[in-house]
């Protein structure tokens, strides 16, 4: 039986991880963390991780940024893995989660799609092919709730389509202050929030007389929960401390 904190447990992300595991015979939670402590669906709930005495194999975070040191500190002090969904950290952060990982396995990655990673090995693949003679601009839509901009998923493709690239990258958020014309080393990043969008990403390769576009849309969060539980099972077998993502998870199914 794989026993799994979830971080983040009462949020939206957190209840369709809840219910994913709900429905499989193999997974048990005997825990979660959420910053209000109310409980929903049977098994405690705490606001301090440290707080949390109950036995797990694995701990994963769909929460916020502000919660990163409480929760590596949890998992350090009992030798546990944990699996990080959430976006949107600093660049101390990412070295605090590159300290932590010294110690223990992290899972981090900014998107838990499969399609969105096999999206990743594409742009990659584009751009080596298109990059000297093509215009490379990525745009992220995303429901109204959500606060930082742009999404991780953005990010990791632009890395993707700089990895590709034949000539040095620039990532550009914004136009509007710049007169100019665009450069042969910029990666544009657009955002856009409004209703209930669960996630699109668009990577476009505008060319002489052509455009190629790469798209994913996800359809319901249950996308990234469902990636998140295999991650799980991935990482909770794992026993060399490290930083591990989806190229793993992907090598190993």
């Amino acid at each position: 039986m794989l026993k799994i904190i979830v971080s983040g447990c009462n949020g939206h992300m957190g209840q369709s991880v809840v219910s994913l595991c709900s429905c499989m015979d193999d997974v048990e939670i005997p825990a979660g963390f959420n910053r209000t402590p109310a409980v929903k669906n049977g098994f405690p709930v705490f606001s301090r991780p440290m707080d949390c005495c109950g036995q797990a194999d694995v701990l994963i975070d769909f929460s916020n940024p502000a919660n990163l040191t409480a929760l590596l500190e949890f998992c350090v002090a009992r030798a546990m893995p944990c699996v990080l969904c959430t976006t949107g950290y600093s660049a101390e952060q990412d070295a605090e989660i590159a300290a932590a990982a010294e110690k223990i396995p992290i899972f981090k990655s900014g998107n838990m799609s499969l399609g969105v990673n096999l999206m990743m090995r594409l742009v990659k693949k584009a751009a080596a092919v298109l990059g000297d003679s093509f215009d490379v601009e990525i745009l992220e839509r995303h429901h109204n709730r959500k606060v930082d901009a742009p999404s991780g998923t953005a990010l990791m493709l632009a890395d993707a389509v700089a990895a590709g690239l034949p000539h040095g990258s620039e990532y550009i958020f914004e136009r509007h202050s710049v007169r100019q014309r665009r450069r042969r080393e910029e990666i544009g990043i657009s955002s856009m929030r409004g209703g209930t969008i669960v996630g699109e990403h668009e990577v476009m390769f505008a060319g002489p007389d052509e455009v190629f576009t790469i798209k994913h849309s996800a359809l319901s969060r249950d996308v990234f929960a469902s990636g998140a539980i295999a991650a799980a099972r991935y990482i909770a077998g794992v026993k060399s401390p490290g930083l591990y993502n989806m190229d793993d998870l992907l090598g190993d199914l």
